[in-house]
């Protein structure tokens, strides 16, 4: 499943690795590409978004 989010509070590639990092706890085979300028996050994962949702938000990163 491919998610699309938003995260507004990231502004760095220190803050795209974290939420990398986050997601792959849950799923370590997930694929994640983030975009800093649109602070969009695309997540091809086998798990439920809310579970992405909460390893990202639990990484300091809440998601719209």
């Amino acid at each position: 499943m491919t998610l699309q989010l938003k995260v507004p509070k990231m502004a760095c590639s220190a803050c795209a690795t974290t939420i990398t990092k986050a997601v792959q706890t849950v799923d370590s085979e997930a694929t994640v590409e983030v975009d800093l300028k649109t602070k969009a996050v695309t997540v091809q994962t086998a798990k439920s978004e809310s579970e992405v949702r909460k390893a990202i938000a639990s990484a300091g990163y809440p998601v719209d």
